[in-house]
């Protein structure tokens, strides 16, 4: 290379070292801030993918936080209602206790009825002061809205669990395609002279249970009726009386309830009684009752085929709506003339709608129906669990069997909705945290990936950097002699 005044030697070794320089202040900032992008120049690609990874990230973050979040205010109803369920079951054994009025004196009973009477208040106590963040859960605020049913004398107790979330309200037609029926069966064959000849022992059962009943003899149809309806409340049978025999009925509808009798001695029934000692005619004695079951009753919703027990109706469609409700004895029965069917209206409004993904389409509303006492029983033609209270149709000295079907009723209810809940905090609520978490998990590990520094190269590669930006240094100050050894030749 000639010998000139230009050096590019030196042009050449600034441009290398500005390079070298400007990589070693890029690695600093990597080391300092712990990202590898730092800017849209670092990496281009990168940072779009970064910045799109980043925003699923935080909407991720924030939903799993409302999901945790809705996972607390489930557990304070569950708890709650499991406390409403402790109740419910005090009730129910203060009730079975009373139930056999010959051992138990009246003030017992009203002891037991005050009892009940506590028990009923804590009820609604419990439901009025729960809340979570300053919101009602258990008073019906978050029951989701209808209209049309209240005042139907078709239909009553209707509960709507969930809704889908289109923006227009559902209607809901019913309608009656088969009639609903209670299992019954002829018992004994005796006209109105007619008694029992000699003792009798009958095991009689039902969905309720099982009860031995002892007729004496010499007791009148009136009689045999009143002992069978004693223990009405344990069986679920009850007796009627007309002018030829003595029919057994199911208290409830359905398929579930049934009726059947085992005559475990005597049996006879004397249709002459008084006049002879004893009667060949036994056709006219008390049978063994094989199980007879009633019918559930026959409806369609909006044309398709709904689910039902007794006169309660189940029904869920694959938008989201799912509700149940009890018909009334006699549109269960067919017994409203030519009507066969009615209708109402779920409105797209009303009950606690959570956001379970980052999307709106990963929204769903449940109803929580009010859980006080006015509320809770009315299933298949029971009264509801407020009738319990002293001064009610329900009450412990006045009708016992109400107040124990009407309890079971509510039991029924709560645990219903208790279930229901459940299932929603955890195959929904809970298997959305799970999902969020993994989802959290991976995305967190991709933006590391992208983003973050990789100290170990950054490391590396700082090492390197500097021993050139040095060894530049060090050439600059040779190649700059070049200028001292004109002058010298010059000299």
């Amino acid at each position: 290379m000639a010998l000139t005044v230009t050096n590019t030697n030196t042009m050449a070794l600034l441009n290398i070292l500005n390079k070298n320089t400007q990589l070693q202040s890029n690695t600093f900032k990597q080391l300092t801030t712990g990202k590898r992008i730092n800017t849209g120049k670092d990496d281009p690609a990168g940072m779009i993918a970064l910045s799109s990874l980043e925003a699923e990230l935080t909407a991720v973050n924030a939903t799993l936080v409302n999901n945790q979040r809705t996972d607390a205010m489930l557990t304070v109803a569950d708890s709650s209602i499991g406390e409403i369920s402790t109740l419910l079951s005090d009730i129910e054994s203060l009730i079975v206790s009373t139930t056999s009025k010959t051992n138990i004196t009246d003030s017992e009973i009203a002891a037991n009825q005050s009892q009940i009477d506590n028990a009923l208040a804590a009820i609604d106590r419990i439901v009025s002061t729960t809340n979570f963040n300053g919101k009602r859960l258990l008073d019906g605020s978050m029951a989701i809205d209808t209209s049309g049913a209240s005042g139907n004398t078709y239909l009553s107790n209707l509960r709507v669990f969930a809704r889908s979330q289109d923006t227009t309200d559902t209607s809901v037609t019913v309608t009656r395609v088969s009639s609903a029926t209670v299992a019954s069966a002829a018992f004994a064959f005796a006209g109105a002279t007619a008694r029992t000849s000699g003792t009798t022992s009958l095991a009689i059962k039902g969905a309720l249970g099982t009860a031995n009943v002892s007729l004496a003899s010499g007791l009148t149809q009136t009689q045999m009726v009143a002992a069978i309806n004693a223990v009405k409340s344990q069986t679920g049978v009850s007796a009627i009386q007309n002018a030829t025999n003595i029919k057994l009925n199911a208290t409830q509808y359905g398929a579930d309830a049934f009726v059947s009798v085992d005559v475990l001695s005597g049996g006879k029934i004397n249709v002459n009684y008084g006049l002879a000692t004893s009667d060949s005619n036994t056709t006219n004695d008390m049978q063994n009752i094989a199980k007879l079951t009633g019918k559930d009753v026959g409806i369609t919703i909006n044309g398709q085929t709904a689910s039902s027990d007794g006169l309660d109706v189940y029904y869920s469609t694959n938008s989201g709506l799912n509700l149940q409700f009890t018909v009334s004895e006699d549109f269960g029965k067919g017994n409203t003339g030519g009507t066969t069917s009615t209708s109402f209206t779920v409105r797209a409004s009303g009950g606690a709608t959570f956001q379970l993904g980052t999307t709106a389409s990963t929204r769903q509303t449940i109803g929580i129906d009010s859980l006080a006492t006015y509320n809770l029983g009315g299933s298949n033609g029971a009264a509801k669990l407020s009738e319990l209270k002293s001064g009610g149709t329900k009450q412990l000295k006045t009708d016992t069997s109400g107040a124990l079907t009407a309890v079971r009723e509510a039991i029924t209810d709560v645990v219903g909705i208790r279930g229901r809940l459940g299932g929603f905090q955890k195959y929904q609520v809970g298997s959305s945290i799970n999902a969020l978490k993994a989802a959290q998990n991976g995305l967190t590990q991709a933006t590391s990936a992208i983003g973050d520094t990789d100290y170990a190269l950054a490391t590396s590669n700082l090492n390197r950097e500097s021993v050139l930006v040095q060894a530049g240094v060090s050439l600059l100050g040779i190649v700059n002699q070049q200028a001292s050894q004109i002058l010298a030749l010059l000299g």
